[in-house]
């Protein structure tokens, strides 16, 4: 797990290390191990390596090739890198190392882009062929490692993080707006924008060329992996389905184990990491494990079951793993606000600092830590959202009904009080509904049925939402130098939960009551399940205790409805109600964002729009 940055620009410039050397400073918390920076004419890249495998002098970076055509570098793992390493070396490779990023180096130069479909692990990397003169970058198929560029006419810019970007030389910081209207109103960006104008971060599942001449920069995107959840196999019994799940899924975890240094996992009182937990365990003995809990003294109403402490002890005396916890208090996001927003870049998604805080825990004891991720995505763990798109058979129909349900901060109606004058002229009216209508651009499947509607909202959430999670917790694990892997993105494990027929991932779904998770949060309610990753929790009752398996689904989240209320209350009039805030009231209305804070203090539970506000007003632009 690593950093990248680099840079092509036309053929009549050059580029020099004095500038590779800024951008890779700027990341030095991804890789406090080595650093290296390659230049040649108007190429340049380096890298910061936090080692993993092979933790020799021969894992430097970038890497060249045999010949010295090709260098690489590499940020990520590749969990099947041995397999592939035999079969190079049948085709007379030679390897001077250990490392994976050999095997994508060779893997390259033998298949090109065909490579790509032949990784199992999670990465972005650049190859630079210098006889061509050609720039090569990809990313992995779900998006688990980030990789940020910007082009213009005369250059390409890309490295892991925005900020190793804004070392490059005549940059500036504009905000898009186009993506600050997505962010406002889905608290994520759906298309590849970034809050920072003509800075765009390369798509999951894709890989881009790059060449150049002396006048111009040539840039060209390919698409080569995407989801297909209507590839089911109805013929699998659910004894079938359930066997091969679990022999995958083990599999998966075992895969991901593999580490020359400490490894450990996060462990909340879910089942996702407790499956995790539960395999690992088998494996490692004392395997530590990292947990996040809430001092529950000053919080009322639905976020008294936010503390999940007692399960996640529950499954650490289970396993006999070695458990470490950290509790938060209200207040301790004010603690480590400015570091969150600088590591993140720019804010995506809801409540994180709470997982700031167990990274930083975990990266104490360990170098590489497991997470949970993608089960929910991948096994319908989220039934009281899909109940919004039953029955609308028409495509139209079905964006239109889960646009008007995601729409999670400030819905369209609302805008007109939300940006001053002059920014509403710079966003179009229809600008958020594009941006979620374009996930659906490449989709062709059927939606004739309900099964088909809420295989669609399993595709939106693994694009969008899922995505959006990798990046928080790339973002805020690398700020410690820690490794976050995620064995439920193992592509066997993926590729086979695509086939699983719907109806062994929901049971008794025409059951359930249909609620609106939006508006129960926003009465301060709670809203429970346990009918979602039903195969999941029938394969795990043989490893993890039954209190665990038939809990009802809830989400990691800090109660910070309550805590903003308390000792917030201060904090949010401070940093939202300040008229030295010029860059933020030149953007949104403050009589908006005052409102907002005096209706949750009356009641309304506006705790996710007033961490986004508080995120964007510490944004250093």
């Amino acid at each position: 797990m690593c950093g990248i940055a680099g840079a092509i620009v036309t053929n009549n410039n050059s580029v020099s290390s004095h500038d590779i050397k800024r951008m890779i400073d700027s990341i030095a918390h991804r890789g406090p191990d080595d650093f290296g920076i390659y230049t040649h004419e108007n190429f340049g890249m380096g890298h910061r390596r936090l080692a993993i495998i092979d933790l020799s002098s021969h894992g430097h970076q970038p890497m060249i090739s045999s010949d010295g055509r090709y260098i690489i570098s590499f940020n990520g793992e590749i969990y099947n890198f041995l397999e592939l390493r035999g079969i190079l070396q049948s085709k007379g490779y030679i390897f001077n190392s250990n490392t994976d990023t050999e095997v994508i180096l060779n893997g390259y130069i033998e298949y090109q882009e065909k490579i790509l479909n032949m990784l199992n692990g999670m990465f972005a990397f650049a190859i630079f062929d210098k006889k061509e003169k050609k720039l090569f970058i990809a990313r992995d198929r779900y998006g688990i490692k980030p990789l940020y560029y910007k082009l213009d006419n005369s250059k390409l810019i890309f490295a892991s993080e925005i900020k190793a970007i804004f070392k490059w030389n005549f940059i500036k910081k504009e905000i898009d707006y186009l993506a600050l209207d997505e962010y406002l109103t889905f608290q994520n960006i759906f298309t590849d924008r970034t809050l920072y104008q003509g800075i765009k971060i390369l798509k999951p599942g894709h890989y881009a060329i790059i060449k150049s001449d002396k006048n111009e920069i040539y840039f060209k995107q390919y698409k080569y992996w995407d989801y297909n959840l209507h590839s089911t196999d109805e013929k699998l019994s659910e004894k079938e389905a359930s066997n091969e799940l679990k022999r995958l899924f083990v599999q998966a975890v075992k895969r991901q184990l593999m580490s020359d240094v400490p490894l450990g996992a996060y462990l909340s009182g879910g089942m996702d990491s407790a499956s995790i937990v539960a395999i690992a365990s088998r494996s490692l003995n004392r395997l530590k494990t990292f947990t996040c809990g809430f001092d529950m003294t000053s919080v009322a109403g639905f976020e008294v079951g936010f503390d999940e402490r007692l399960y996640a002890e529950m499954i650490s005396n289970t396993y006999k793993t070695e458990q470490y916890e950290v509790v938060l208090h209200e207040g301790d996001l004010y603690e480590v606000i400015d570091d969150l927003v600088y590591h993140l870049d720019y804010p995506i998604l809801g409540m994180s600092y709470s997982n700031f805080y167990i990274s930083r825990l975990a990266s104490k004891f360990v170098k590489v830590v497991l997470s949970g991720s993608g089960g929910d995505e991948l096994f319908a763990g989220y039934p009281w959202r899909y109940y919004h798109v039953l029955g609308k058979y028409n495509k139209e129909d079905f964006i239109n009904a889960y646009y008007n349900y995601w729409q999670r901060l400030v819905k369209d109606e609302e805008k007109q009080f939300l940006y001053n004058e002059e920014i509403r002229k710079k966003i179009p009216k229809y600008n958020a509904y594009e941006a979620f209508k374009s996930i659906f651009n490449d989709y062709d499947f059927p939606m004739k049925n309900n099964t088909d509607l809420i295989n669609a909202s399993l595709y939106f959430e693994l694009k969008t939402f899922l995505h959006g999670l990798l990046i928080v917790e790339d973002k805020i694990s690398m700020a410690h130098s820690l490794e976050t892997r995620v064995p439920f993105l193992d592509n066997d494990l993926v590729d086979f939960a695509m086939k699983i027929p719907l109806k062994f991932k929901l049971k008794n779904f025409n059951k359930y009551q249909k609620i609106d998770e939006n508006e129960i949060k926003k009465k301060e309610k709670f809203f429970e399940t346990n009918i979602g990753k039903n195969i999941l929790r029938n394969i795990m009752k043989q490893f993890i205790p039954n209190e665990i398996i038939q809990r009802k689904k809830q989400g990691f989240s800090s109660p910070d409805a309550s805590w903003y209320r308390v000792k917030g209350k201060d904090y949010l009039l401070k940093y939202l109600n300040n008229p030295k805030n010029l860059c933020f009231y030149n953007i949104l209305n403050k009589d908006f964002i005052i409102q907002t804070i005096n209706n949750h203090f009356l009641g309304e539970n506006k705790r996710l729009l007033l961490w986004s506000f508080l995120n964007l007003s510490r944004l250093d632009i």
